[in-house]
């Protein structure tokens, strides 16, 4: 599912989203809510149709486990290259070759508009299914 489609699309969601705050003049920060809205959405989106078939999730680890090997597998042809924990509930995905961001981290150039294609992110809020 990731390839360089995806990120052409993302690339042209955000500018269209920036463009239209251009017209009526709306500050920066409206934007990326409005990015980190739809980032949101689609991730629930995709959970919801990635879990509607799978058996209940007992714990925690069971939904870091599912994001790690079967979701990002299904949507980004890998599986999560690190993940660590501080043991007090934060989990931390490591994905050294995140294609819709690998383009982007190639040069300094990018780095003021790196926080617009950073907003836009599968937000996942799992509900355990119970």
């Amino acid at each position: 599912m990731a390839d360089e489609g995806l990120f052409l699309l993302l690339h042209e969601m955000v500018t269209g989203v920036y463009k239209s705050a251009e017209q009526v003049e709306v500050e920066n920060g409206r934007c990326i809510t409005k990015l980190e809205n739809m980032g949101f959405r689609v991730g629930q989106g995709l959970i919801e149709r990635f879990t509607k078939d799978t058996a209940r999730f007992k714990d925690e680890l069971d939904i870091i486990k599912f994001i790690c090997k079967d979701f990002w597998t299904t949507v980004f042809k890998k599986q999560i290259d690190n993940l660590r924990t501080n043991h007090q509930g934060i989990y931390v995905l490591q994905d050294n070759k995140f294609l819709l961001l690998t383009q982007m981290s190639s040069g300094k150039q990018y780095l003021d508009h790196a926080p617009k294609y950073l907003a836009f992110t599968f937000q996942i809020n799992f509900k355990n299914k119970g």
